[in-house]
Protein backbone atom coordinates (compact mmCIF):
# COMPACT_ATOMS: atom_id res chain seq x y z
CA UNK A 1 0.00 0.00 0.00
CA UNK A 2 1.38 3.20 -1.01
CA UNK A 3 0.64 6.65 -2.45
CA UNK A 4 -2.10 6.61 -5.01
CA UNK A 5 -1.85 8.37 -8.36
CA UNK A 6 -2.49 11.59 -6.99
CA UNK A 7 0.44 13.63 -8.13
CA UNK A 8 2.54 11.21 -5.85
CA UNK A 9 0.54 12.17 -2.56
CA UNK A 10 -1.11 11.05 0.26
CA UNK A 11 -4.21 10.52 0.44
CA UNK A 12 -6.41 12.99 2.48
CA UNK A 13 -9.08 11.29 4.74
CA UNK A 14 -12.20 12.66 6.92
CA UNK A 15 -12.84 12.37 10.10
CA UNK A 16 -15.19 9.20 9.59
CA UNK A 17 -12.03 7.46 8.34
CA UNK A 18 -9.68 8.65 11.01
CA UNK A 19 -11.90 7.32 13.52
CA UNK A 20 -12.21 4.04 12.04
CA UNK A 21 -8.03 3.61 11.39
CA UNK A 22 -7.81 4.47 15.07
CA UNK A 23 -10.24 1.82 16.10
CA UNK A 24 -8.29 -0.75 14.45
CA UNK A 25 -5.02 0.26 16.18
CA UNK A 26 -3.77 -2.16 19.17
CA UNK A 27 -1.96 -0.72 21.62
CA UNK A 28 -2.03 2.49 24.02
CA UNK A 29 0.87 3.69 22.36
CA UNK A 30 -0.25 3.14 18.68
CA UNK A 31 -2.82 5.29 19.61
CA UNK A 32 -1.05 7.70 21.55
CA UNK A 33 1.31 8.51 18.22
CA UNK A 34 -1.75 8.56 15.97
CA UNK A 35 -3.34 10.92 18.01
CA UNK A 36 -0.15 13.22 17.90
CA UNK A 37 0.02 13.12 14.27
CA UNK A 38 -3.72 13.37 13.60
CA UNK A 39 -3.96 16.51 15.61
CA UNK A 40 -0.74 18.38 15.07
CA UNK A 41 -0.28 17.39 11.84
CA UNK A 42 3.45 17.05 12.03
CA UNK A 43 5.41 14.25 10.23
CA UNK A 44 5.98 10.72 11.62
CA UNK A 45 9.79 11.83 11.79
CA UNK A 46 9.85 14.06 14.62
CA UNK A 47 6.86 12.36 16.88
CA UNK A 48 8.90 8.76 16.68
CA UNK A 49 11.74 11.39 18.46
CA UNK A 50 9.81 13.12 21.09
CA UNK A 51 10.85 12.99 24.48
CA UNK A 52 8.31 12.21 27.36
CA UNK A 53 8.94 15.70 28.64
CA UNK A 54 8.08 17.19 25.38
CA UNK A 55 4.63 16.55 25.72
CA UNK A 56 3.69 15.43 29.72
CA UNK A 57 5.11 17.25 32.75
CA UNK A 58 6.40 15.32 35.78
CA UNK A 59 3.15 13.75 37.04
CA UNK A 60 2.42 12.65 33.45
CA UNK A 61 -0.49 15.21 32.82
CA UNK A 62 0.18 17.02 29.15
CA UNK A 63 1.39 20.38 28.96
CA UNK A 64 0.45 23.45 27.57
CA UNK A 65 1.65 23.00 24.55
CA UNK A 66 4.19 19.84 22.89
CA UNK A 67 7.67 20.91 22.04
CA UNK A 68 8.98 19.72 18.96
CA UNK A 69 12.73 20.36 18.65
CA UNK A 70 14.15 21.52 15.66
CA UNK A 71 16.36 18.91 15.96
CA UNK A 72 14.27 16.00 15.26
CA UNK A 73 11.88 18.46 12.55
CA UNK A 74 12.59 18.04 8.88
CA UNK A 75 14.89 21.10 7.23
CA UNK A 76 13.59 23.52 5.04
CA UNK A 77 14.63 23.49 1.56
CA UNK A 78 17.37 26.18 2.54
CA UNK A 79 19.13 23.45 5.20
CA UNK A 80 17.68 25.36 8.47
CA UNK A 81 15.36 23.44 11.32
CA UNK A 82 13.17 25.30 13.60
CA UNK A 83 11.59 24.23 16.88
CA UNK A 84 7.61 24.00 16.58
CA UNK A 85 5.27 24.44 20.06
CA UNK A 86 1.83 22.97 19.31
CA UNK A 87 -0.63 24.70 21.48
CA UNK A 88 -2.77 21.86 23.06
CA UNK A 89 -6.29 22.83 22.43
CA UNK A 90 -9.12 20.75 24.05
CA UNK A 91 -9.22 17.59 21.70
CA UNK A 92 -5.64 17.13 21.41
CA UNK A 93 -5.11 17.65 25.43
CA UNK A 94 -8.17 14.78 25.96
CA UNK A 95 -6.82 12.28 23.41
CA UNK A 96 -3.14 12.84 25.33
CA UNK A 97 -4.67 12.67 28.72
CA UNK A 98 -6.69 9.06 27.27
CA UNK A 99 -3.35 7.62 26.15
CA UNK A 100 -1.04 8.60 28.35
CA UNK A 101 2.06 6.29 28.62
CA UNK A 102 1.35 4.01 31.98
CA UNK A 103 4.42 5.45 33.37
CA UNK A 104 6.16 8.60 32.27
CA UNK A 105 9.47 7.51 33.99
CA UNK A 106 11.35 7.39 30.60
CA UNK A 107 12.79 9.45 28.31
CA UNK A 108 11.53 8.90 25.16
CA UNK A 109 7.68 8.68 24.73
CA UNK A 110 8.05 6.12 22.06
CA UNK A 111 11.18 3.38 22.92
CA UNK A 112 12.55 1.15 20.38
CA UNK A 113 11.76 -2.30 21.26
CA UNK A 114 14.12 -2.99 19.54
CA UNK A 115 17.24 -1.05 20.51
CA UNK A 116 17.72 0.19 23.94
CA UNK A 117 17.89 3.69 24.54
CA UNK A 118 16.58 4.79 20.93
CA UNK A 119 13.67 5.68 20.30
CA UNK A 120 11.43 3.88 17.51
CA UNK A 121 11.85 4.76 13.52
CA UNK A 122 9.12 6.53 11.67
CA UNK A 123 9.35 3.35 9.44
CA UNK A 124 8.31 1.02 12.56
CA UNK A 125 5.47 3.81 13.14
CA UNK A 126 4.31 3.60 9.21
CA UNK A 127 4.21 -0.42 9.25
CA UNK A 128 1.39 -0.86 12.29
CA UNK A 129 -0.07 1.98 10.43
CA UNK A 130 -0.51 0.13 7.47
CA UNK A 131 -1.64 -2.86 9.31
CA UNK A 132 -4.12 -0.77 11.00
CA UNK A 133 -5.29 0.90 7.53
CA UNK A 134 -5.42 -2.87 6.58
CA UNK A 135 -7.71 -3.88 9.23
CA UNK A 136 -9.98 -0.95 8.89
CA UNK A 137 -10.63 -2.12 5.35
CA UNK A 138 -8.95 1.05 3.43
CA UNK A 139 -5.70 -0.56 2.31
CA UNK A 140 -7.24 0.51 -1.32
CA UNK A 141 -6.57 3.71 -0.98
CA UNK A 142 -3.41 6.17 -1.15
CA UNK A 143 -2.94 6.23 2.99
CA UNK A 144 1.01 6.59 4.29
CA UNK A 145 1.74 8.68 7.43
CA UNK A 146 2.14 11.87 5.74
CA UNK A 147 -1.85 11.39 5.43
CA UNK A 148 -2.52 12.33 8.83
CA UNK A 149 -0.32 15.23 8.34
CA UNK A 150 -2.81 16.40 4.77
CA UNK A 151 -5.56 15.81 5.72
CA UNK A 152 -4.76 17.76 9.30
CA UNK A 153 -3.43 21.05 7.10
CA UNK A 154 -6.39 21.01 4.42
CA UNK A 155 -9.08 20.55 7.61
CA UNK A 156 -7.57 23.58 9.06
CA UNK A 157 -8.23 25.41 5.37
CA UNK A 158 -11.61 23.85 4.68
CA UNK A 159 -12.40 25.49 8.01
CA UNK A 160 -12.07 28.81 6.77
CA UNK A 161 -8.36 29.45 8.65
CA UNK A 162 -6.48 31.92 7.00
CA UNK A 163 -3.30 30.74 5.49
CA UNK A 164 -1.18 32.55 7.07
CA UNK A 165 -2.68 31.43 10.68
CA UNK A 166 -2.15 27.79 9.28
CA UNK A 167 1.71 28.71 8.35
CA UNK A 168 2.36 29.32 11.90
CA UNK A 169 0.76 26.58 13.26
CA UNK A 170 2.53 24.00 10.38
CA UNK A 171 5.88 26.21 10.97
CA UNK A 172 5.93 26.16 7.36
CA UNK A 173 8.41 28.78 5.91
CA UNK A 174 6.81 29.20 2.55
CA UNK A 175 3.01 29.20 1.88
CA UNK A 176 3.87 28.14 -1.50
CA UNK A 177 5.34 24.51 -0.24
CA UNK A 178 2.02 24.69 2.60
CA UNK A 179 -0.40 25.19 -0.31
CA UNK A 180 1.03 21.98 -1.64
CA UNK A 181 -0.95 20.02 1.24
CA UNK A 182 -4.26 21.42 0.78
CA UNK A 183 -6.33 18.94 -0.94
CA UNK A 184 -8.84 20.21 -3.67
CA UNK A 185 -12.21 19.52 -2.94
CA UNK A 186 -14.39 20.31 -5.72
CA UNK A 187 -17.93 19.87 -3.67
CA UNK A 188 -16.21 22.47 -1.55
CA UNK A 189 -15.34 24.56 -4.39
CA UNK A 190 -18.65 24.02 -6.05
CA UNK A 191 -20.08 25.47 -2.86
CA UNK A 192 -18.44 28.42 -1.86
CA UNK A 193 -18.83 29.35 -5.84
CA UNK A 194 -22.63 29.22 -5.30
CA UNK A 195 -22.83 30.85 -2.11
CA UNK A 196 -20.51 33.82 -3.83
CA UNK A 197 -22.72 33.87 -7.04
CA UNK A 198 -25.98 33.44 -5.58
Amino acid sequence: MGKNCRNGQAEILDDRELDRIFRHLISREHKLFFTIARYTGERFGAIAQLRVSDVYDDHCKPLQEITFPASIRKASPDGSRSTRQMICYERLADGLAAQRPKSCDRFWLFPSSIKTGQPITWSAADKWLRAAVERAGLEHRGISGHSLRRSFITKLYESGMDIHAIQQITGHKSISVLQKYIGKNPAKLKEALGAIFA
